[in-house]
């Protein structure tokens, strides 16, 4: 599957990270991960911002998870070989033909984001 850029992370994400994270090789592995912690980096300081400006917090051990849940399933999704093992399963080859991996990145990236949200509110 050939690289589709993302809209969600390309802001904070290289050029160099985006087509080496998927590499099966050591320098792939180190994108991916410099890549994830860029992300949870970025979710932390929203968390930040929003615990300041709602004047609300889940707490530190809750916030803790819910970064490590964002960084590790962000750096499994960008791995690509999830996407494209779940549209093979779901029967979206001609999809997957015409771009249809970006959408279903960004819906796994969205989903992670929503789960997170709903436990931070839950506790």
């Amino acid at each position: 599957m050939r690289h589709a850029k993302k809209a969600a992370t390309n802001p904070l994400q290289t050029d160099h990270q985006a087509a080496r994270e998927a590499e099966c090789s050591a320098a792939g592995w180190r994108a991916n991960a410099a890549h994830a912690v860029t992300h949870v980096v970025a979710c932390g300081v929203a968390l930040g911002v929003a615990a300041v400006v709602l004047g609300e917090s889940a707490g530190a051990w809750a916030n803790a998870a819910a970064l490590v849940w964002i960084g590790a399933t962000h750096a499994v999704i960008d791995r690509r070989w999830p996407v494209a093992r779940w549209m093979r399963f779901a029967r979206q080859a001609g999809f997957a033909q015409h771009g249809g991996a970006a959408h279903v990145d960004q819906t796994a990236h969205v989903l992670v984001l929503v789960v997170a949200a709903l436990f931070l509110s839950a506790v």
